[in-house]
């Protein structure tokens, strides 16, 4: 019973990557102002998540040092993903799809991947525990993959290839859930990863959107932009305050 409900629970969270179906509907000019929006939405998502949710919960478990030295290997590694993946797409001429694109989807996978370790941890503690973890998980990726989705059209992808690629990344949840209920522990090697997908969302903030929103000349626009920034950063605040 407890088998099903973790898989449950990891397949609800997996189909959280369609939520950007819906901006198949509007208008291509909407769209596109939807899109710098959510950018900017996204950019202060993934340095609040990083600060606020995953750094802290690695220190519950990671010696303070030991997490800040895989935030910086986390860092340092997508800044050379990042390097590799321009060089392969783009020393031939034209990039057309931004590498920060496929920065996106690692680093949602592995945060992805530690979710479902943690939905079916808490289902082995108790059900109840499990349900209400879950839901905590699922009111955090709402926003995020709204975000993600955006930033995959932003950097190059169509809206339906984008789709699918951010759902590909959401199933690593159900990876991470059952391969976390076959092992029947909790491994602390899993929440290795933790630090390292924070330091891989912190570059991709820190080096890919924010300067994207910096390319906005027009003032109210820019404002705007910031103050969705701040409103994504606050809207993660919320939730880690709130749980």
């Amino acid at each position: 019973m407890v088998f099903l409900w973790i898989l449950a629970a990891s397949l609800i969270d997996s189909l959280l990557a369609f939520v950007g179906a819906m901006s198949l509907l509007l208008k291509k000019g909407v769209f596109e102002k939807l899109i710098f929006a959510l950018v900017s939405f996204a950019a202060g998502t993934l340095l609040a998540g990083a600060f606020f949710h995953m750094i802290p919960e690695s220190l519950e478990r990671i010696q303070a040092m030991s997490a800040f030295i895989i935030v910086v290997l986390g860092f340092c590694a997508f800044f050379i993903i990042e390097r590799i993946l321009h060089w392969h797409h783009c020393h031939k001429g034209l990039c057309n799809v931004h590498p920060v694109s496929w920065l996106i989807l690692i680093g949602d996978g592995i945060h992805n991947f530690i979710d479902g370790a943690v939905i079916a941890t808490s289902f082995l503690i108790s059900v109840p525990f499990g349900i209400i973890t879950t839901l905590i998980i699922i009111a955090h990726e709402i926003p995020q993959e709204l975000g993600d989705f955006a930033v995959l059209v932003y950097s190059g992808f169509e809206k339906k290839r984008a789709l699918i690629f951010n759902f590909v990344s959401q199933v690593a949840c159900v990876f991470g859930a059952l391969i976390t209920y076959a092992t029947l522990r909790t491994s602390e090697t899993i929440f290795l990863l933790l630090p390292f997908a924070a330091g891989g969302f912190i570059y991709i903030a820190a080096s890919d959107l924010i300067p994207e929103l910096h390319k906005e000349e027009n003032l109210r626009r820019s404002i705007v932009s910031f103050l969705l920034f701040l409103l994504g950063s606050g809207f993660m605040l919320m939730i880690k305050i709130l749980t």
